[in-house]
């Protein structure tokens, strides 16, 4: 559900610019419209993930806007000239989300979603569809004809986001750790672990202790490397499909919607997924971005309806 918070004076704001978010861990993006719908300029900052702090989500964002702004050759408006859609990682928490508006500059509308909730909206161009998100973590959702609106994973790393290059990358370790205790034959997954983060038992012991999401998701990629060499490499990749097509049809039981597969994994995938899966995956409209953008634009003519 959409968190939104309007401007005292909305009714009477001189609103000029419209512009959209995407944020999450690694950064943010941001693009600028004219009230009147025209594409102007962009801007990229930092991680704006809720979770990682509210006061370093609003001091990247309000930097991303500012690179916006500038790459349209534009000074910085009045904040109650412009109106913000976001899709913000950790944005379905609704302390964040509280903690969020509190901090915001006085935008005449701001609206808050999460990122996949503005990645399905871009994809599909707010039209019934569904997404399946597969990078460094991974999320589905879906938008159904009659409004229903359908989530899947993104629980989380460690505890879910299975098929994700961070789930991908801790089944590597765990596959290296097997293979120096002996209980496993050192396969070439075990062996590229080892020249990557170490071959003796404190080395792996003091990465595996400092090392969060983003750093086993690096370890993914070796997987797909050592798959053709390695039974074990070989059956985490099949795991991955597994993982999809399970989301995809929990997002949809009737296989009615199209599918657009997004994040590294995803796209790495999409080859490798059942031919009844693959023939309902279809080419994205827009992103995030794009989605946060329709996102706002839809308050406002809501809001004045």
């Amino acid at each position: 559900m959409s968190h939104t918070c309007y401007h005292p004076a909305f009714e009477q704001a001189d609103i000029r610019y419209a512009l959209g978010v995407d944020g999450g861990g690694t950064g943010t993006r941001v693009r600028l419209w004219t009230n009147a719908g025209a594409l102007i300029g962009h801007g990229e900052s930092g991680p704006s993930a809720l979770a990682q702090g509210i006061a370093q989500a609003w001091t990247h964002i309000v930097q991303a806007v500012e690179r916006a702004f500038a790459s349209a050759g534009l000074a910085m408006p009045v904040p109650n000239h412009c109106v913000l859609g976001l899709g913000l990682a950790g944005a379905v928490a609704p302390h964040l989300a509280a903690a969020f508006f509190r901090a915001a500059p006085e935008y005449a509308l701001i609206v808050l979603e999460t990122d996949s909730r503005t990645a399905l909206m871009g994809a599909h161009a707010g039209r019934p569809g569904a997404i399946v998100a597969v990078g460094t973590g991974a999320v589905g959702e879906a938008l159904h004809a009659d409004g229903r609106r359908v989530a899947v994973s993104g629980w989380g790393f460690p505890v879910g986001d299975e098929g994700s290059g961070a789930w991908l990358g801790l089944k590597a370790m765990q596959i290296a750790h097997r293979a120096l205790d002996g209980r496993a034959t050192a396969g070439t997954l075990a062996q590229a672990v080892w020249r990557q983060v170490g071959d003796r038992r404190d080395a792996l012991l003091e990465w595996c202790s400092a090392a969060g999401q983003h750093e086993y998701a690096q370890l993914a990629p070796l997987v797909f490397e050592c798959a053709d060499t390695d039974a074990a490499a070989q059956s985490l990749v099949q795991d991955i499909g597994q993982e999809i097509e399970d989301m995809a049809l929990a997002l949809d039981p009737g296989l009615q919607l199209p599918i657009v597969l997004l994040g590294s994994i995803g796209l790495r995938m999409a080859p490798r997924l059942a031919p009844a899966l693959r023939a309902r995956l279809v080419e994205p409209a827009g992103d995030a971005v794009d989605g946060a953008h329709r996102l706002v634009r839809q308050q406002m003519k809501e809001a004045v309806a």
